[in-house]
Formats: structure tokens, C-alpha cells, sequence
């Protein structure tokens, strides 16, 4: 039974508000429509934890477009910082580590089998975090041949920060000539306990900033770097954090060393003043690559060079 625990926002709203309106407009002032003339076949084909492997036949019968897939992903995960919220009992094992797809798939079939777009109550589910989401309908998309891709940033929407660490997935319209951003993790429930209105399928502009944006705006002076975090954890040393992250994801490497980040040590949350100018290189660098034509052997070769963060050199 899901705990009615709807959480009053009527006193955050004009900061909320105010933050939105920050994002968007610094979006815009970098390119926030996320718009090429480029097409960005690459991301089409499956990577390694995006694969759906022998179970992709459990693909055929869900519904086409992003919107409705969008729905169906969000039934069939369980955030495990939403569980108890759910009535989940807190003794309930929840894994929270990243899945491959294809193992993911194994496991929702063991624990409610039948075809994805069934119901499934938060206790059917199985249990994950938003990244988990986010690979989630970025297989199903790619499965249709739709480029999508998993980005690394901050969410305006929650109210435990300004800037909340997380994931979510992009997806190419040919239409619009422009990747439009999708919140899988959102099912009504959470919707609802949120105030949402937006379309989840296709984020507002501010509502969500990749980790190169959150980082310029930081950078800039616009929002202090203790309203960007997860957790305890905040400030620059984790806007980089998140910044490696999404480039990694952004070359089809969504999960890192960078997902270490809990281990990571005082002189590791500790960044110079010359790694900073070369974080604000890397994040033009990366907003610079979305234009041109082999972006994603951009973001690989940019990726090379930031696969160990400092806590493990």
C-alpha cells in the first residue's frame, strides 16, 4: 500500500521557481535546446549494459513512442531512497548497485514474469536507483533503432536541494532535430508526491542540467556550489565528480571508477585551482562536441584521459 506522504511545497515553490528560472535561462544562453543538424546514429546501437541480450524479444510488444515507454520503465523499478514511501518494510533487501540491462530483465522476470507493460506493484518491482531507469528505456528506444542516450547531471525537481545528483535519458527527435529529455524514474505516484506537471517524456528546459551545464553554471557564479550534491555530499569536488561522469556516459561508459565517489578521500574532494580551469575547458569542450559530426569519438577520446579519479590514482 503506498504511504500517503505527500510532501507540501507551497513554501518551496518561489525557490524552486527562482532556480528554474536560473537553469533555463542559463541553458539558453549555452544552447539549452540541445539542438544539431547532426544525426546521431551511434547512440542507436546497444552498448554493453544497454543490451537486452537473449531476453529482447520481451521488447516486441511494448508500445512505440517514448512517452509510453517512459510509463512503462517506471513500473518496473523501485528507487530505493523511495521505497519506504511505498510501505516497502526497511528490512526488505534493496540493491542498489547498477545492472546490465540484459541481467536486469532476468531478474524482473523472476520476481513477476509476464510481459513488461503488466502492472506491477512497488513490491513486484525490483529495486534500483535512477540511473537504472534511465538505462532502462534507453535500451527499449535503441531497441527501436531511436538514438538515446544516459546523462549524468542535476535535477531542479526535488526538494531535498536546489541541484539534486541525477540521471535520466535523452532521446533523439528527428522531428525537432534535437535530444529531448525523459525522467523514467517518475511513475504517478512519485508525480504526485512531487506536485509535477510537466511532461516527464520531455523535461522543460531547467528542469534538468547535464553535469558540463551545472558545472559552467557554477563556475559563473549564478548558484553557489553547495546547492549541487547527493547526500552529504556537495560542492565542486562532486560537480567534477559528476562532470566525469556524464562524459564517460556520454562515450557509452555509464558506470566508471567515478561511481566511487563514497570512497573517496579529503585530499580527493579537494579541487586546485588549475583543475578547475581544466574542468571548464572540458565542460565547453563537451558542449562544443554536441555540434559537430563525430561528437561521440570526441567524447571518447576526451573520456580517455578521465577514467581514474583522484582517490584511486
Amino acid at each position: 500500500m503506498l504511504k500517503s506522504t505527500k510532501m507540501t511545497r507551497s513554501c518551496l515553490a518561489p525557490e524552486m521557481t527562482i532556480r528554474l528560472s536560473i537553469a533555463t535561462v542559463f541553458q539558453a544562453m549555452i544552447g539549452g535546446r540541445m539542438t544539431t543538424s547532426i544525426t546521431p546514429g551511434p547512440y542507436a546501437r546497444q552498448d554493453a549494459l544497454t543490451d537486452p541480450g537473449v531476453l529482447a524479444a520481451l521488447y516486441d510488444d511494448l508500445p512505440v513512442g517514448p512517452s509510453a515507454l517512459r510509463e512503462v520503465v517506471s513500473q518496473l523499478i523501485t528507487h530505493v531512497d523511495w521505497a519506504a514511501r511505498y510501505g516497502i518494510p526497511p528490512n526488505t533487501a534493496m540493491p542498489r548497485d547498477t545492472q546490465p540491462i540484459a541481467d536486469r530483465l532476468k531478474l524482473i522476470q523472476s520476481i513477476h514474469a509476464g510481459s513488461l507493460s503488466a502492472q506491477r506493484p512497488p513490491h513486484k518491482r525490483t529495486f534500483g536507483t535512477c540511473r537504472d531507469y534511465s538505462l532502462m528505456i534507453c535500451s527499449m528506444l535503441r531497441h527501436r533503432s531511436i538514438p538515446a542516450r544516459v546523462r549524468c547531471g542535476f535535477a531542479t525537481y526535488f526538494p531535498w536541494r536546489p541541484y539534486e545528483d541525477h540521471w535520466i535519458c535523452e532521446y533523439w527527435s528527428s522531428e525537432e532535430t534535437r535530444w529531448v529529455r525523459a525522467d523514467a524514474q517518475l511513475d504517478q505516484f512519485q508525480r504526485d508526491q512531487l506536485a509535477l506537471k510537466f511532461d516527464c517524456a520531455d523535461l522543460p528546459r531547467g528542469a534538468f542540467l547535464s553535469a558540463g551545464q551545472a558545472w559552467l553554471l557554477a563556475r559563473s557564479g549564478a548558484a553557489p556550489t553547495s546547492d549541487f550534491g547527493h547526500g552529504n555530499a556537495k560542492g565542486l569536488w562532486f560537480l567534477r565528480v559528476n562532470l566525469n561522469r556524464d562524459l564517460l556516459s556520454l562515450s557509452n561508459q555509464q558506470m566508471s571508477a567515478w561511481d566511487t565517489w563514497r570512497d573517496a578521500t579529503v585530499a580527493g574532494k579537494t579541487v586546485s585551482d588549475a583543475e578547475a580551469a581544466e574542468d571548464d575547458q572540458l565542460a565547453d569542450a563537451i558542449e562544443t562536441a554536441e555540434s559537430t559530426a563525430d561528437m561521440v569519438e570526441q567524447f571518447r577520446e576526451l573520456a580517455e584521459r578521465r577514467q581514474v579519479p583522484p582517490w584511486r590514482g
